[in-house]
């Protein structure tokens, strides 16, 4: 029998945010992550109405995959029913992932793109799937995993709890075993950091509290774009009643008990070593009176044959560079801001190596993509390049809700 041995939560604003829209449980067995959306009067509201709805346990259920989902669709309605009664709250909403620790397995929760990790044996394994528009163009093959780590809509969910009266969610069980450590995070954590970073970090802490502040400084050190909450705990073989299984095996002593109570007898004296010999002496040729100038020719025809390739590496820089400014001012595309909000970009949807962004904002609208269905969003937000004029007319339409199915 498993039970949670350690456990550390917390959740940080982050270096570019002003608010803190994520909400957190950790309440052995049950845990909890949920990231809001629609801004500090919105997002955070539909955070905490989330949590608030699994404080009270499951109990001793013998259904976790069942009883968690009913929670998340009693969530959802209430989310849903305050957004509409309420403007400033219009079109809010939230991810979730919960899981619940059973005696022998670990039961699982989950809509957007917050995610559950578990750590086995060295290895990160993530146990559920993100509910967004860029891991859907990942899945169909249209980007590839280095286009999706900077795209310009990774903030886009295409499911969350609250915008629709109904949401589906996904509910998965996974075998625990003693020293398995899980991780529930927002999206704030991975996408600053690679799973890589992540695994190395939960790796070389061994301690829930250590692991869980590297990670958070990890994040904010790469940028802090959003807020960032971690949530961490660590499994361990209650068979036997108080003594916890070891984290690692012991390898025992070979000597007896007498024997290893005496102190280790001293390591045999080298043998003594002959003097190393000197090395030998090379006579320097003698440099006949016009070998200087000669090295000289030489260096120089060097140097000048690796400025070649170094003029035209420049020039074609030169060239990408004025390509893609008028790129920027004469092309469009539709996505979304931080926000969530439909936006219209000039340029093209790439950023370079060091952060440079080849695309502007332009103008931004009212209308969250979460309210929009999956085929609107999958059409409308493909990174398209369009006309001014047609990008225009489109928002236009979508504001009038002509687009909206």
């Amino acid at each position: 029998m498993l039970r949670v041995a350690e456990q550390y939560a917390t959740t940080d604003t982050g270096r570019q945010r002003r608010a803190n829209e994520d909400s957190l449980l950790a309440r052995s067995p049950l845990f909890v992550v949920a990231d809001g959306m629609g801004g500090a009067q919105a997002g955070e509201v539909a955070s905490k109405i989330a949590v608030e709805v699994f404080e009270q346990g499951l109990g001793d259920t013998a259904a976790p995959e069942t009883d968690l989902a009913a929670r998340a669709g009693s969530a959802n309605a209430r989310i849903h029913e305050l957004s509409h009664s309420n403007a400033e709250q219009a079109g809010m909403g939230t991810t979730l992932t919960a899981v619940y620790v059973a005696p022998a397995e670990v039961a699982i929760v989950h809509v957007g793109d917050s995610r559950a990790y578990r750590l086995r044996d060295g290895e990160l394994t993530r146990l559920t799937d993100d509910h967004s528009l860029v891991d859907e163009l990942l899945r169909q093959g249209k980007i590839t995993p280095e286009e999706a780590v900077d795209h310009p809509q990774r903030s886009v969910i295409t499911r969350a709890l609250g915008p629709e009266p109904a949401v589906e969610v996904d509910t998965r069980s996974y075998a625990t075993r003693a020293g398995d450590v899980y991780l529930l995070c927002s999206d704030g954590l991975t996408t600053m950091i690679s799973e890589e970073r992540v695994s190395e970090i939960l790796s070389t802490h061994p301690r829930m509290r250590d692991a869980g502040e590297a990670l958070i400084a990890a994040a904010n050190e790469a940028g802090g774009r959003d807020n960032i909450t971690v949530v961490l705990f660590r499994l361990e073989d209650t068979s036997a009643p108080g003594e916890p299984a070891p984290s690692s095996p012991v390898t025992p002593d070979p000597r007896t008990e007498e024997q290893s109570a005496l102190p280790d007898p001293p390591p045999p004296a080298p043998p003594p070593q002959a003097p190393p010999s000197p090395p030998p002496v090379r006579a320097r040729s003698p440099r006949r009176p016009d070998e200087a100038g000669e090295r000289g020719r030489a260096r120089k025809g060097r140097l000048a044959r690796r400025a070649v390739p170094a003029v035209i590496t420049l020039v074609v820089l030169g060239l990408l560079a004025a390509g893609a400014y008028l790129a920027l001012g004469s092309v469009y595309f539709i996505g979304t801001n931080g926000r969530g909000l439909v936006t219209l970009y000039r340029g093209v949807p790439y950023q370079l190596p060091g952060g440079i962004e080849l695309y502007s904002s332009d103008y931004v609208t009212g209308v969250s993509a979460s309210t929009l269905s999956p085929a609107r969003r999958r059409t409308l937000l493909d990174h398209s390049l369009r006309s001014e004029g047609d990008a225009s007319s489109l928002l236009h339409s979508l504001e009038l809700g002509e687009l909206g199915e």
